[in-house]
């Protein structure tokens, strides 16, 4: 099991992006979190299997995007961590 946080920053806040990303996660079989910061990026925390991770990965970043994703990506920046204890499903913050 691997964990990764993206921060994504672009026209990612008010177009359903985080409900996006849960669909995409859930579907990895990925457990974690997406949530609005205050600067407007949205964080995303990601754990599971490293193609698991790697594929969301590809999905927030593709362009055009192949699977309905709303808004616009302008940069995707990904830190890898330890595993986040007491996480289960996908929530949205």
């Amino acid at each position: 099991m691997e964990m990764a946080t993206f921060f994504v920053r672009g026209q990612v806040q008010g177009v359903g992006f985080r409900w996006w990303t849960r669909a995409r996660a859930l579907e990895l079989g990925l457990i974690g979190f997406a949530r609005n910061m205050s600067d407007g990026r949205v964080e995303i925390c990601a754990q599971g299997s490293l193609e698991a991770i790697e594929a969301l990965r590809e999905l927030i970043d593709q362009e055009p995007s192949t699977t309905g994703r709303p808004g616009h990506v302008r940069a995707c920046v990904v830190h890898r961590g330890d595993l986040k204890q007491g996480l289960s499903g996908f929530d949205l913050w």
